[in-house]
């Protein structure tokens, strides 16, 4: 008897080739057989009707310091994901000086918006070097398999001190140490390297994540360590990339070739659309799809849905610096709702002129750009949809629908304001970078974010979305999009032993009900370490998450298996 079979199911497993009819058998957490298996299993999945994958493989995610405490790894577990990549855009939690770990966590804070006090509580500290960071990994009990990079940022704060962190020039012989920490990572088995350039990367005190203004000769360094091992991918967030300095990405794009020319390891970029220059992604991606064509390792990492920013009473709004709206800031949420209807503090707060707050202003710049975002959300609204069209139909003035949206669902209505990706309000250039051979997909930021977005759920966004829902535009083939979030990404981390429903490959798969596959607006819960709040968004119709032959998740429901490990190096 085969020890999992999956049997009647639409296989779609992860190559990009042709779906087809069949089964899908599994023994000691390897696949033995696909197609038609006349062996029973000792047990058994009905997959008739259902789309069968491979599990999802999430390479842009944050949850270095969940992993120490959430072996689920939620919500990237509800969303058909088995592999994680953490460690990315220069920030985590190793190697780690045990009096910088205060220092650590702000940094992480700053630049991914998690909760300090979750991290403070929640993180078991019990490492020091990248090497004892891996081997604390190995006992923790995980239900998906882990992978790490080795962090820029940490390592500069490590090998300089204070120093590093306020991003001084490198010496000879710090970038010499910083070199060696990363290839004795790499060897330890870390599956790259990270490092952010974006000035939109800031600690918590505001400084910007060291290494952002790091010489060619440090990042260099970082990469032939790379090569020096013979192994890892180079990943950043480059300059520009949030849109502060437009001219970024360009200049950034000059080295990181020459960076993957000489080492010959994979460079992968964040790559996403702004408003100020909505073509610029375009001559960016020529640029990368050119280099991949003379065998040079440039890819670009790209978003499934625009980036942007959930407004509302329980996240943050524009609304929040006005005086009278300070006044009940403090109050429980049905509390606040309950002020907030009051007509006379609705006509104050309108009235007033808000608090000098840039953020917040910029929130708040054209209510053309904020949408409600609805249940099931939508993420690629027609304009007609915006506030401001909304108000305009109905002779009312904007803010004051603005208002009214805040209280909708007793306050737990979310708003959406895209920020990059939506330019002409379309997501035609994210299906364009898509479809792209050199793009892999990412950005989803797992675990980060968690009081302005979810983009863990990206996953089923791309199923939903992208596969069967979009009304505005073309679609994407189911097989694309399945190999994008699984055989391209694996092949991008040289994980080559999974990302595809193939013999001898791991047995990670996921059973999906398509037809019935729902992405639920986000929640905000309190179920972070010290009762820190993050955005949790479910799906409904994944009936089976498999890791290693194990099934994980049914019909949503966490089984309790742990069957995940730590990643040590390409496959």
């Amino acid at each position: 008897m085969h020890d999992l079979v999956i049997r009647n199911g639409r296989i779609v497993d992860g190559t990009g080739a042709p779906a087809f009819d069949g089964d899908v058998a599994i023994d000691d957490g390897v696949i033995t057989a696909v197609g038609r298996v006349e062996v029973p299993g000792r047990e058994e999945i009905d997959a008739t009707a259902k789309v069968v994958t491979p599990g999802f493989v999430d390479v842009h995610t944050h949850y270095d310091g969940q992993v120490t405490w959430d072996p689920t790894l939620a919500p990237s577990s509800w969303h058909g994901v088995t592999t994680i990549v953490m460690g990315n855009c220069g920030v985590g939690f190793a190697p780690a000086a045990p009096d910088r770990h205060q220092w650590l966590i702000g940094l992480m804070e700053g630049v991914e918006d998690i909760p300090g006090t979750a991290l403070a509580e929640g993180i078991r500290w019990g490492w020091e070097t990248f090497p004892e960071f891996l081997d604390f990994l190995d006992t923790q009990p995980l239900m998906l398999d882990v992978g790490t990079q080795v962090p820029h940022g940490a390592v500069r704060g490590y090998v300089m001190g204070d120093r590093g962190a306020r991003n001084e020039p490198a010496t000879p012989d710090d970038i010499a140490a910083m070199a060696r920490i990363v290839r004795e990572g790499i060897e330890a088995g870390a599956l790259g390297v990270s490092t952010s350039r974006t000035l939109a990367h800031r600690a918590i005190d505001g400084e910007p994540v060291p290494g952002t203004f790091a010489a060619e000769d440090e990042l260099f360094a970082l990469g032939r360590a790379l090569a020096d091992a013979g192994t890892g991918v180079f990943e950043l967030a480059p300059a520009g990339v949030m849109g502060e300095d437009l001219a970024g990405p360009g200049r950034e794009m000059e080295w990181m070739v020459r960076l993957a020319e000489e080492t010959g390891r994979p460079v992968s970029f964040s790559l996403v659309q702004h408003d100020l220059d909505p073509d610029q992604w375009k001559a960016m991606l020529d640029l990368a799809g050119a280099a991949n064509d003379r065998g040079v390792p440039i890819r670009p990492q790209v978003a499934g849905r625009p980036i942007g920013l959930l407004l509302g009473l329980q996240t943050f709004h524009a609304l929040r610096d006005r005086p009278s709206y300070q006044e009940i800031a403090g109050l429980a949420l049905a509390e606040r709702v309950a002020a907030m209807r009051d007509p006379q503090r609705r006509a104050r707060i309108l009235g007033e002129t808000p608090a000098a707050d840039p953020a917040m202003a910029f929130v708040g710049l054209g209510l053309d750009r904020t949408f409600p975002l609805g249940d099931p959300p939508d993420y690629e609204p027609d304009p007609s949809e915006s506030i401001a069209a909304h108000a305009e139909r109905q002779g009312r003035d904007p803010w004051e629908l603005y208002y009214d949206l805040l209280l909708e669902d007793d306050g737990r209505q979310l708003l959406l304001r895209p920020l990059l990706g939506y330019a002409r309000f379309t997501q035609e250039p994210i299906r364009e970078m898509l479809a792209h051979p050199a793009t892999v997909l990412g950005l989803g930021d797992g675990g980060a974010h968690v009081g302005a977005i979810c983009d863990a759920s990206v996953e089923t966004y791309m199923l939903t979305h992208w596969v069967r829902d979009r009304s505005r535009g073309e679609r994407l083939p189911l097989e694309l999009v399945v190999h994008k979030m699984t055989g391209a990404t694996a092949a991008l981390y040289g994980l080559n032993d999974r990302g595809a429903l193939t013999v001898g490959k791991k047995g990670d798969v996921n059973v999906i009900d398509l037809d019935r596959l729902t992405l639920r607006r986000p929640v905000m819960a309190h179920d972070l370490p010290a009762g820190a709040a993050r955005l949790l968004q479910s799906a409904e119709g994944y009936s089976a998450t498999i890791v290693s032959g194990e099934v994980v998740m049914r019909d949503g429901v966490d089984t309790g298996a742990r069957p995940g490990a730590l990643l040590r190096g390409a496959r």
